[in-house]
């Protein structure tokens, strides 16, 4: 009887290791700091950008921020409309945090003018990789 349990444990933990293997090597490699890298797959990116808009980046990247490497969203848009525009950009993650804010940032260079492009970087408090999914609304302020 003691010989069969102690087969089953050991069946048991060896499941258990190899189960911990899969899931760490299909986490895939840690970005190091300064790289720029895709923020999440595609598939898992749920886009609502305005009309006005063009989404013309949208990566990651870890840099130092409050002492520590911490995940920064890079965001660039292009005014595809024939009106200067202020875009209100906001990014919620699958942890529950979020991040946004307005491009340009202030108006007293002016708005976005039609044909060209603004950009801001947000960095995302206590996380140092990429989240699992995300769901980025870029509007005008208008709406």
């Amino acid at each position: 009887m003691m010989n069969r349990f102690q087969h089953l444990v050991g069946v048991l933990g060896i499941t258990a290791a190899l189960a911990c293997l899969i899931v760490a090597g299909c986490a895939g490699p840690q970005p190091k700091p300064g790289e720029v890298f895709p923020c999440a797959s595609d598939s898992k990116i749920e886009k609502t950008i305005a009309p006005e808009a063009e989404l013309t980046d949208f990566s990651c990247v870890l840099k130092k921020w409050e002492g520590s490497d911490t995940l920064h969203f890079n965001v660039t848009l292009k005014n595809v409309s024939d009106q200067p525009q202020r875009y209100r950009v906001n990014i919620f993650l699958d942890n529950g945090k979020a991040v946004g804010g307005l491009i340009p940032r202030k108006t007293k260079g002016g708005l976005v003018e039609p044909g060209q492009t603004a950009s801001f970087v947000y960095p995302v408090s206590g996380m140092d990789s990429g989240p699992k999914s995300i769901m980025l609304m870029v509007k005008t302020m208008s709406q």
